[in-house]
């Protein structure tokens, strides 16, 4: 009976929540409204009456709809403290629903600066912990830590999620578990922990194995799973997963999450050698609602790779800055794509010299003779090419490559072998006398 009732008053809430967005989308005079809304918010209502209760639910709703439509930042904080008096007069269940709906119209607002939300957050958690409203505190804390990730707070998040992982294993919550899991490995890649980031992933898809977990989760688990793939040089499973998150966030109607899977996969292809496929992905009927900027920024890369121009490449980075710089996980493989594509182009271009001028493979590839300089003695000290750079002349000597002599290391292996064998057999004398 009780779980009835429950599930009555979320279907109850979600019905209000309809209700409101009608009304906030027909307000003629929105100042008006808002005054008439804040007053019938603020008028008491009595425990018994429940006409009057659903009323004013109703209105706290619309307000805030119309607050989350007009960004008033000032009055939604102020209408989160007022309503929690009347959260009493409602089952835990319902009067966590409306006061988690204000909480996330609260972080969407434009307005809002990331303090404000982080305190408006640890406000809400305290009153939470005094009220004894366990699953809402755990509600808000998930929320709190989300609010870190996106203020690129990683060590805060990190200090917050930890021993929410242990309250969560321990009440056996594995929907939030999942969520909280894939926020700490996220963190952990925000800050280079490569290993632990990994640990903390496969910790959530493993709990997600366990429950339902929903498109939009797997999803954003997906796309997860495609960046450590990715970051590993496993581009052709970063694919694949870059693939699940586009499809998943496309039929939840998620258009900025599935641009930023679709924008990873053309990536992804540009980093195999596969640019060729690139038209036909962004052509195909999926992807063709998605056209803009962060595509066509892809399809210059590809086609600078087809090319293998470095002119194109610098031209599509600099007529596309926004899209290949903001992006942390994009801006880093585009850099190493343009190493590769550089020591590729000075191969090309060094191969049917003996000895030439720095300066004139600089000129030839229309590039800084400083950095051609420092790409030839990176790459000669990687050992991909046999020379050396004359710092008195200017010039490259380029050196055949040798054919390499193995007798010595076969030579030094077997006298290696040798030695275990001879301390193995002085073992085993020593042993019979």
């Amino acid at each position: 009976m009780a779980t009835q009732a429950a599930r009555m008053d979320v279907e109850e809430e979600i019905a209000l929540e309809k209700d409101a967005k009608h009304e906030a989308k027909v307000v003629v005079n929105p100042a008006a409204a808002m005054s008439e809304l804040e007053a019938q918010v603020k008028a008491d209502v009595a425990a018994t009456d429940k006409p009057a209760i659903k009323a004013k639910e109703k209105a706290i709703m619309e307000l805030s709809q119309l607050y989350s439509k007009h960004d008033k930042v000032a009055e939604m904080r102020q209408l989160i403290d007022d309503i929690r008096p009347f959260l009493e007069m409602v089952s835990k269940a319902k009067g966590g629903k409306v006061f988690k709906n204000l909480i996330d119209r609260f972080v969407e607002l434009k307005s809002a600066t990331p303090d404000e939300k982080v305190n408006m957050c640890r406000d809400c958690i305290t009153w939470a912990q005094e009220k004894k409203r366990t699953f809402l505190r755990q509600a808000l804390e998930v929320r709190l830590v989300a609010l870190h990730l996106d203020a690129d707070e990683y060590q805060e998040c990190l200090t917050d999620v930890q021993p929410l992982i242990k309250e969560l294993k321990r009440l056996d919550d594995r929907q939030l578990l999942v969520e909280v899991q894939l926020m700490e490995s996220q963190a952990y890649f925000a800050l280079s922990n490569y290993p632990k980031s990994r640990a903390s992933l496969v910790s959530a898809r493993t709990t997600a194995n366990t429950i339902y977990c929903p498109p939009k989760m797997q999803a954003v688990l997906d796309l997860q799973s495609g960046t450590l793939h990715a970051q590993e040089g496993d581009y052709k499973t970063a694919y694949s997963y870059f693939y699940e998150a586009f499809e998943g966030f496309d039929s939840i109607d998620s258009a900025d999450a599935a641009l930023k899977g679709l924008k990873y996969m053309l990536l992804t292809k540009v980093l195999l050698e596969e640019a060729g496929d690139v038209p036909a992905i962004v052509s195909g009927k999926l992807a063709l609602k998605y056209s803009g900027r962060a595509i066509e920024a892809m399809q210059a890369l590809a086609t600078a790779s087809l090319d293998r121009s470095i002119a194109s490449f610098e031209k599509a980075l600099q007529d596309y800055k926004s899209e290949t710089q903001d992006d942390s996980i994009v801006q880093g493989h585009v850099a190493a794509l343009y190493e590769k594509l550089l020591a590729q182009n000075l191969l090309r271009v060094v191969e049917p010299f003996s000895r030439v001028e720095v300066a004139h493979i600089a000129s030839i590839m229309a590039l800084d003779v400083a950095a051609v300089e420092r790409k030839l003695s990176q790459m000669i000290l990687d050992g991909v090419l046999h020379g050396i750079l004359d710092q008195g002349t200017g010039c490259l000597e380029v050196f055949e490559p040798e054919d390499k002599d193995e007798t010595y290391e076969l030579a030094l292996e077997t006298l290696t072998h040798a030695g275990l064998v001879l301390d193995t057999l002085q073992t085993k004398a020593a042993s019979l006398n």
